[in-house]
């Protein structure tokens, strides 16, 4: 197959001019001008015009550059909202997960491969600590650790500080099935199997938010188990609202949850040209996430 040559590069005049010969209606002019200097057009038309036009053809003559922006505006702050709900399940886990493993296996049973289940999953998590390690060693508490105690080891209840989300799930995904079992009945009081994919989909979430990426109209790479009560509902685990139902679960005693409802009520009700079944939305969305 040919493949495409590379576009050049447009000047904001050139872009405008581009989208208005593609039928997109721009009312005005100098405010499109303005945002396309501020997010780049690739990252806002290549992104947000899905669903709006066909694949190498025209808009229908009825969209307008303002609807775009308010999808783009609308994944902003909803990804910044949903951001706070996960800095929750990560501070959790992490206090959560040190505690369980260092008080079976000892604060530094995370160094004994025999605690794990794949030799090559501990290798690589031996080594990206390594690197962590020596990426903040003059951090106060791991200088402290490596100047000062026995070995120059860092328990993993300080370790654990230095974990990416991702290395959490990875790290919880190494684990024994049955220090999987017993965790996640201990602390979360769900089956193992739900919760390793509730993680791992948090995770990957969580890296699109800590990126600036797009969460509209957007399809899961990795997704979550769902209790078949979600399912049977209509609820997809292809969309970032299966992504709400885990967090729903892990931290059932957030006092704010209520509010983070609200706030997601109150931004559906502002950027107009949303349409929350590309987000996973039932009809029924607030019932299933407040029941």
């Amino acid at each position: 197959m040919e493949k495409k040559a590379i576009e050049p590069a447009m000047d904001l005049n050139q872009q405008i001019e581009n989208l208005k010969e593609l039928g997109l209606i721009i009312n005005d002019e100098d405010y499109a001008r303005r945002f396309l200097n501020d997010v780049s057009y690739f990252r806002l038309i290549k992104a947000y015009n899905l669903g709006l036009k066909e694949k190498n053809s025209k808009y229908n003559g009825k969209t307008t550059f303002e609807e775009i922006v308010q999808l783009y505006l609308f994944n902003s702050r909803f990804r910044q909202v949903l951001f706070t709900r996960i800095e929750m399940v990560e501070v959790n886990l992490r206090c959560r997960l040190a505690t369980y493993f260092s008080l079976k296996y000892g604060p530094l049973g995370y160094l004994d491969a025999n605690n794990f289940v794949s030799g090559l999953y501990f290798d690589e998590f031996k080594e990206d600590m390594e690197k962590e390690i020596e990426r903040n060693k003059k951090s106060p508490f791991v200088k402290n650790f490596l100047e000062n105690y026995e070995g120059g080891s860092i328990p993993l209840y300080a370790l654990v500080e230095l974990f990416s989300f991702g290395t959490l799930s990875k790290f919880f995904k190494n684990m024994k099935n049955e220090d999987k079992r017993d965790f996640a009945k201990q602390y979360y009081g769900v089956g193992y199997t739900y919760f390793e994919s509730w993680v791992e989909n948090i995770a990957f979430v969580r890296n699109i938010c800590a990126h600036y990426g797009r969460i509209y109209n957007m399809n899961l790479v990795k997704t979550p188990r769902l209790y078949r009560e979600y399912s049977e509902k209509g609820v997809s685990n292809l969309r970032i609202f299966a992504t709400l139902i885990c967090i729903k679960h892990l931290i059932p005693n957030d006092n704010k949850w209520d509010e983070f409802i609200q706030t997601i009520d109150l931004l559906i009700d502002k950027y107009n040209s949303v349409d929350i079944k590309l987000i996973g939305f039932p009809d029924n969305w607030k019932d299933l996430l407040l029941q």
